[in-house]
Order: structure tokens, then sequence, then C-alpha cells
């Protein structure tokens, strides 16, 4: 098959074959990773001089001058009835490469991305914090896009999102949404969140939470009456607040506990996992929603032991991953081989 070395005809294609991501890079075929696998598209291999020709169709010539620069970009781009695409551009042995993301026209719902029920009580809490958390490609920017349409056509809010780039296009309905994009439309995420609090937003949503200053503004601002919706690299709840308390100094490490167990409402920690009828991806979750005794552990520095107490309260709406990836398994949705690195760590099998 020849591979065609307009950028426009490859992503089609990929969208064509349901991939969620576009892999570029010197010496090989474009590969597409379609359910999390990855698939050579065609036998050609690219030279620098392709990719640098399809680079140029993607971005602006001073988008371009910036990744010269830097030697790394962070991108939208956009095909008219095709879809949006996140493109992070890089060098690579000094040769240019680049991975474009697929963002779905359609922002799904949280019941189709089979998220606890919960999620849409959390969403619709008048304040607070609420935390997406799990690896690269987990579908932590999905699950925040299905939250905030469902804000948006449930409640009457003006919601102001952070997003680097902004991927889900959101229209407004029962809700205002104001989106800007981290590097276009401010120049970082932590002086997008402090101008925020000075445009009467009910709801901020943080694309990711990168550093002290960033982490600090949206405690505050939850604690000031808004909800704040973000994002953390992190693997559960009880790393994500370690994560959170960490990032302090020590000698404010104490007062951040109290901050947290205040503001906190709930932490989703998700992956993604090939579902068993191979028709695409399915997420098992762990969800913690704060009450007293969650609260008193943070406070406390037992934040240790907190999965005992998801693990207790499924009444409440908690789960660990372990429970989640069971009820999976017992639903034959994904395999024994899909989830047994993970039961595994755990002695769950």
């Amino acid at each position: 098959m020849k591979v065609q070395l307009d950028i426009n005809e490859l992503l089609k294609a990929a969208v064509n074959n349901y991939a969620s991501d576009v892999h570029i890079s010197v010496g090989c075929p474009p590969v597409f990773r379609i359910n999390g696998v990855l698939t050579s598209f065609g036998e050609r291999r690219l030279t620098n001089t392709n990719i640098v020709e399809m680079a140029k169709q993607m971005l602006s010539p001073k988008q371009w001058e910036t990744f010269l620069k830097e030697g790394e970009l962070d991108a939208s781009y956009e095909i008219t009835d095709v879809g949006r695409f996140r493109l992070n551009v890089y060098y690579q042995k000094q040769q240019v490469s680049f991975v474009a993301r697929i963002i779905p026209n359609d922002i799904p719902s949280l019941e189709e991305l089979n998220m606890p029920a919960i999620l849409k009580g959390l969403a619709l809490r008048p304040h607070g914090l609420i935390l997406v958390t799990g690896p690269t490609g987990s579908g932590k920017t999905t699950t925040l896009a299905a939250m905030v349409d469902y804000i948006n056509h449930h409640n009457a809010k003006h919601i102001v999102t952070l997003e680097d780039p902004i991927e889900y296009i959101h229209q407004h309905s029962q809700s205002i949404i104001h989106q800007r994009e981290v590097g276009v439309d401010t120049k970082s995420f932590a002086k997008g969140l402090r101008a925020s609090l000075r445009q009467d937003p009910d709801i901020l949503l943080v694309g990711e939470m990168r550093d002290l200053e960033t982490i600090s503004t949206a405690i505050t601002a939850a604690e000031t009456g808004h909800l704040v919706l973000a994002t953390l690299h992190t693997n559960s709840a009880v790393q994500t607040i370690n994560r959170i308390i960490d990032v302090f100094p020590p000698h404010q490490q104490g007062q951040i506990r109290v901050q947290l167990a205040d503001v906190l409402e709930g932490i989703l920690s998700q992956r993604l996992f090939k579902s068993m009828d191979h028709r695409g991806r399915i997420a098992a979750t762990e969800i913690l929603i704060n009450h007293p005794s969650i609260a008193n552990l943070i406070r406390s520095d037992k934040v240790e032991q907190i999965e005992n107490v998801i693990q207790t309260s499924r009444c409440m709406g908690m789960h660990t991953l372990q429970m989640s990836i069971n009820q999976l398994l017992q639903a034959n949705k994904i395999t024994n081989e899909e989830a047994k690195s993970y039961l595994s760590r755990s002695g769950v099998m």
C-alpha cells in the first residue's frame, strides 16, 4: 500500500481504521494504535524530509519556528468533516517525529465510557476539588470532557477550561463554556488559573496540575467556592493525595493536608483495557468519595489507610481498581491476560 505524504489523507485513514494515535518516525511506515495495539500502515519507510513536509502542513509558521527553537511542541489540528487531533512534534536523534492523538467529534457520555454512576453526582457539586488520574493514554481528558458535557446539559454555569492543547470542543448549552489553550490564549496553567478567578467562573477545568503554583491555586479556587476539575499523572487515590502534599515544602504540608481534606470531593483513577470483543477499549476505575473518615485520615497524615476505607465502602459508591477489574472479568468484558499484571500486584487472582 502506497503511503500518502499528504498528512490529511493519512489522518483520515487513521480515523477510518478507528485508531487512537498515529506515530510518525524516520525509518518506518506510519504506525496506528488500534485498540491499544501498534499496527504499521503500509510499507513505505518515511524519511526526515517526508516528516518535515507533514509537520509543516499541520503547523503555522509561528508554531514551526517555536518547534525549531524549543525542539518540541504541543498543538492541535483539525480537518473539516474528519476530526480534531492533538499533536506532539519532537526531535529524536536530531530528526523530526510526531504523534497525533485522534479526538472524536462527538463527546461520549459518562455511561459510554463505563464511568461509575456516582460521577454524575460529583459533577453537580457546587464547589470543591475533583481529580481524574491515571497514566498517559488512560482517557483522563475524555472523562473530563464527558463530565463538563454532563454539567453543560444539566446546570447553568460559567465554565472556564485551561487545556494544552484544546481537544474536545464544547458548545454552549445550559452553561457558558470558555476554553483557553495554554501557549495560545494564556502562557501557562498557573497564570491562566489565576486570571480565571477574575472571570466570574463557577467551574474551572485544569488540564493538568503540573507544579506547585498550579496545585496551590487550584486548592485556593476550590476553597473560595468554585468547583475545580483537574488531572494528575498518578495511579491511585492514595498516590494522588501523597503527590499533592509532597509538592509543597515540609513546613507547609500540615496546612495543605487540612486544606485538601476540606476541599476534596472525589478522586477517579482509571485504566483502559482491550475489550474481549476487540471493538475498542473499556475503562476500569478506582473511585474515592471524600467523607469525614477519609478527611480525618488526610488531616492526621494516615493516607496509607485510605485504601482500606475504599475497599469497605462500596455502599458509598467507592471501589478499588482491583474490584473494578474483577467486575469486568466476571462480566466477560476483558480477558484474564489483560488483567493479570494489575491483579497480581496485590495478590488478587
